[in-house]
């Protein structure tokens, strides 16, 4: 009697991940960096807000500036009459990018897997650098300011970068199998907060000579990055005469549906792609639609819990250098440098909790306690006195608190929703169902950027930080019924041990 397919393919994946290649080496390093420099992109903009804010406003108004005669032409530049309004335009802009970033998300997730996925990524790549080019660069050298303008690149940005994230998912997924798939991707997930870091420690230090020149150097790294992807990777082992992973059947994806293998922030942002192989046709049931999957129990609610979570995580992401320099006062590329504490302690904390969920097989305990431990550090981030050491403390606490969680839910969600008998065995199921959940949070993150404008023109930032607090917390209400069913299953296999023993 013939054996099933995912027993049958079982030792070749396992040697493809025992004896890893150069080739899968070079995958890895490709997939891993091209990510990370499309969020090096984004991490400029938030970067350089202040010197955006300055040079759209008046000079008279900047304190910081000197008084340049004649008035009309050294205020030509001019888009605001005052930095409030042109903080709340920068909101806009974040708003604009991350709605386009997930409408798009959703359409590359089917398109990209019809194309060659080296093609689309290397495309993706060169042309949002050029989009970055004419935004922060071009538009200042030639001294042409239009909100519109600005607008439309923003959209097509956020249509461009959403290429990324489902091309080095599927190469990743092509060149790894399913028996080391935990733990390499757990060390690929952080190329998201090392983009971050990469795109701080960049603008910070040619900021001095203008922030065009911030926009020009990470989209010089980032074309420069899409040409090297064009020309060097490989997004199929057989490309080199390697034996093909093949597609495992249902016990399989359940194998998958409940693990956090897909751990990432941005990508945060971005596990709707979770599905990265081809199965096989006649054992595989039938997909449910969109639909249907919103109507399974829970999906609504998880999907409004990670809404939350990464309108959070994302406002530290967008806003956090702009706070440094507002708040404090501090130099912007010295608050550039000291945002990397962030992500710092959200590789931390992801890595940490993940570990921790593993030993204990139960996501939802570790994400309540560090949630509720994110409220007290995002309280005590507020009042945070102005000494740079301490400060960047409370932030590294706080990027582990809120970050790492960041980078579980959605597969603790995924995992939690692959257990029903609806989507069991159905890997494009459990696909709609994640892409609900991570377009339900970038949607929330758009919204987000604008509110956290809003509040802080009107209200303040200690505002802000109490919306985040009530956002944290509303995230923990959403994910309760998890949280419930886990800790009865951890006391009930406590109990059984006792009486085991």
């Amino acid at each position: 009697m013939a054996l099933p397919g995912s027993l049958r393919r079982q030792p070749a994946n396992r040697g493809l991940v025992s004896h890893c290649t150069h080739h899968h080496i070079v995958v890895f390093l490709l997939t891993f960096f091209s990510y990370s420099l499309l969020h090096a992109s984004r991490k400029t903009f938030s970067n350089v807000k202040v010197s955006i804010s300055s040079q759209w406003t008046p000079y008279c108004l900047n304190s910081t500036a000197p008084e340049l005669r004649p008035y009309e032409l050294w205020n030509s530049s001019h888009l605001f009459p005052n930095a409030e309004e042109a903080t709340l335009f920068l909101g806009t802009l974040d708003t604009i990018f991350l709605f386009s970033y997930a409408v798009g998300l959703f359409v590359s997730g089917i398109v990209v897997y019809r194309l060659n996925l080296r093609w689309v990524l290397s495309f993706g790549m060169c042309s949002s650098a050029l989009v970055v080019f004419f935004f922060g660069t071009l538009t200042e050298w030639l001294h042409f300011y239009n909100k519109w303008f600005y607008c439309c690149l923003w959209v097509v940005n956020g249509l461009l970068q959403s290429t990324g994230w489902p091309c080095v998912v599927a190469v990743m997924g092509n060149w790894f199998g399913k028996a080391g798939r935990g733990f390499v991707f757990g060390l690929w997930s952080a190329c998201a907060s090392v983009g971050n870091i990469l795109g701080a420690f960049l603008a910070s230090c040619v900021l001095r000579y203008g922030y065009e020149y911030a926009f020009l150097v990470t989209a010089s790294v980032q074309f420069a990055g899409g040409v090297i992807v064009f020309f060097g990777l490989l997004t199929s082992p057989k490309e080199v005469g390697l034996p093909e992973l093949g597609a495992d059947e249902d016990d399989g994806v359940e194998e998958d549906a409940n693990r956090p293998l897909m751990d990432d922030d941005d990508a945060d942002d971005d596990d709707q792609n979770y599905c990265i192989q081809a199965t096989d046709a006649d054992n595989q049931p039938k997909a449910i639609g969109f639909f249907q999957a919103c109507c399974l129990p829970g999906v609504v609610l998880y999907s409004l819990a990670y809404a939350c979570l990464k309108l959070v995580n994302y406002s530290f992401f967008f806003w956090l250098p702009f706070y440094l320099s507002n708040n404090f006062g501090w130099k912007e590329a010295e608050a550039d440098q000291l945002s990397i504490w962030y992500d710092v302690g959200g590789i931390i904390g992801g890595t940490i909790q993940g570990l921790i969920s593993d030993v204990l097989q139960k996501r939802a305990p570790v994400l309540a306690i560090s949630l509720l431990l994110a409220v007290g550090s995002l309280f005590g981030y507020s009042r945070s006195p102005n000494s740079k050491p301490i400060n960047a403390v409370i932030m590294a606490i706080t990027g582990f608190f809120i970050g790492g969680p960041s980078n579980m839910i959605s597969s603790a969600i995924s995992a939690d929703l692959g257990r029903q008998d609806l989507v069991r065995g159905s890997s494009e199921a459990l696909a709609t169902v994640t892409g609900i959940v991570d377009g339900t949070g970038s949607i929330g993150a758009a919204v987000g950027q604008y509110l956290v404008s809003l509040i802080q023109e009107n209200l303040g930032w200690m505002w802000v930080f109490y919306f985040f607090i009530l956002m944290t917390s509303s995230t923990i209400l959403f994910i309760s019924p998890l949280i419930v069913r886990e800790v009865k299953l951890l006391l009930h296999e406590r109990r059984l041990r006792m009486l085991a023993e």
